[in-house]
């Protein structure tokens, strides 16, 4: 089956504390945004790449693309004033009869083995996120302070997150509510059930100056750490 990824870059770069969008910061040697999208056809070559750029980016990124030379066949869509709504018009670029992932414009080092985990469980069930253990102690929070909570009951949720395109539109028809924080549980909402899949703990989301910091001592474990 067809399979496609929406990658959806909306970050605003405020928590890396630059002018810069989060996605176009260069690690490793060029924007966080293209080690993604490289990551991403390297496990399949002939996988769909649809992006969600804000409009008054995507110049920016034209820009980039050039002086990169990054000629990774995509298709652009512009994003909405949510996540919500980016994912949704991404999903009008993607057909109907396919394995749609949604990931994170800012988690390059995804590995090959959590994609095909994903896919491969969302091509047997209709859907798969990919999930690794909680390593540090949790609390739950509410009108009677904190309690401690069992963490071997809790996963910790990552991208990407895959279904099967047509029950992905479908739930994204839904109205938005406050509570919808990934696709998960916007098609959860729609009355499915969220399968769940393997995923690497090396697959960070970076946001913040350390994770830059940490992300390239991931990706090139035998060299110091230093941001180029």
């Amino acid at each position: 089956m067809k399979k496609s990824v929406i990658v959806v870059a909306g970050g605003s770069g405020s928590r890396m504390q630059s002018d810069l969008p989060k996605q176009f910061i260069k690690w490793c040697g060029k924007p966080i945004l293209m080690h993604t999208i490289q990551q991403l056809v390297e496990f399949d070559r002939h996988m769909e790449i649809i992006l969600v750029l804000p409009k008054n980016q995507v110049e920016l990124w034209d820009e980039l693309c050039e002086a990169y030379n990054f000629t990774v066949e995509h298709t652009l869509t512009y994003g909405g004033a949510t996540r919500f709504e980016s994912v949704k018009n991404g999903l009008e670029k993607v057909s109907e009869d396919c394995l749609v992932g949604v990931h994170d414009g800012v988690r390059p080092l995804v590995s090959a083995q959590t994609l095909k985990n994903c896919f491969d469980t969302a091509a047997k069930y209709g859907s798969a996120i990919p999930v690794i253990d909680a390593i540090e102690s949790i609390r739950e929070l509410g009108d009677f302070g904190s309690r401690a909570v069992a963490r071997a009951n809790y996963k910790m949720v990552q991208t990407p997150q895959v279904f099967f395109s047509s029950k992905l539109k479908e739930a994204y028809h839904q109205t938005y509510r406050d509570f919808f924080t990934d696709d998960a549980s916007v098609y959860e909402a729609a009355g499915n059930t969220v399968s769940l899949a393997k995923g690497n703990r090396e697959n960070i989301k970076i946001t913040t100056p350390m994770d830059l910091l940490v992300g390239e001592a991931l990706k090139h474990p035998s060299l110091p750490s230093r941001r180029e």
